[in-house]
């Protein structure tokens, strides 16, 4: 069966994803896994250090301005799942409006990003990457934050890494999170609507959430 973009919102809407074993081969199988890592949109946390990264770290941050390159980005590693039928269907999903990315940017070069795909008011982290200290810490930042303001309820990062532990990420049951994936896809949201905010903003209304 050949990986489209139906078929992967299709997978979305009932908890799986496509992976592959690396970035050179051509087959795609589908992960559905007993523990699912997620981001409370609640619980997102902001150390001291961040904050003053996130205030003082002349970041700039935007919307959807360069979608391949964050896949790109995420996808230079040593070790990748992402392979090209993927990298393609995700720009396809970003052409249909069901994919977007965060970019991070320092000194107008793009230091970081996040990416992912919504249905819903579900979003479904897909990765991220940083080729500068905090950068992809700083887009998770202010990913949490969009999608609070958008009317998101589950924010999905498939597995629960250290990283994403340390800034709030938890493990919950596969059927836990069919039953959260649910309650999301009922909502409706809408990525691209809220306004990048400042960092004072950011960090206000964070501190307000968390």
């Amino acid at each position: 069966m050949s990986l489209t973009a139906d078929l992967l919102l299709h997978a979305y809407s009932a908890g799986v994803f496509p992976m592959a074993e690396h970035r050179d081969d051509p087959e795609v199988f589908w992960v559905d896994p007993k523990r699912r890592g997620i981001l409370p949109l609640n619980g997102f946390r902001i150390s001291r250090s961040l904050a003053k990264r996130i205030r003082n770290g002349g970041f700039e941050v935007t919307v959807n301005r360069d979608f391949g390159a964050v896949v790109d980005g995420c996808a230079d590693r040593a070790e990748t799942w992402i392979n090209g039928e993927i990298r393609d269907r995700y720009l396809d999903l970003h052409l249909m409006g069901n994919a977007h990315s965060l970019e991070v940017w320092q000194d107008g070069v793009l230091a970081g990003g996040t990416y992912g795909v919504s249905l819903g008011g579900a979003f479904f982290g897909e990765s991220m990457f940083s080729r500068r200290r905090d950068a992809s810490k700083v887009a998770l930042a202010y990913l949490t934050d969009r999608l609070v303001q958008a009317g998101y309820r589950l924010c999905d990062t498939q597995f629960l890494t250290p990283h994403l532990a340390s800034l709030g990420g938890i493990e919950v049951t596969r059927a836990r999170y069919q039953a959260l994936l649910r309650e999301a896809l009922k909502t409706d949201a809408d990525f691209t609507r809220p306004a990048v905010p400042g960092p004072q903003l950011l960090l206000q209304r964070m501190t307000q959430t968390s």
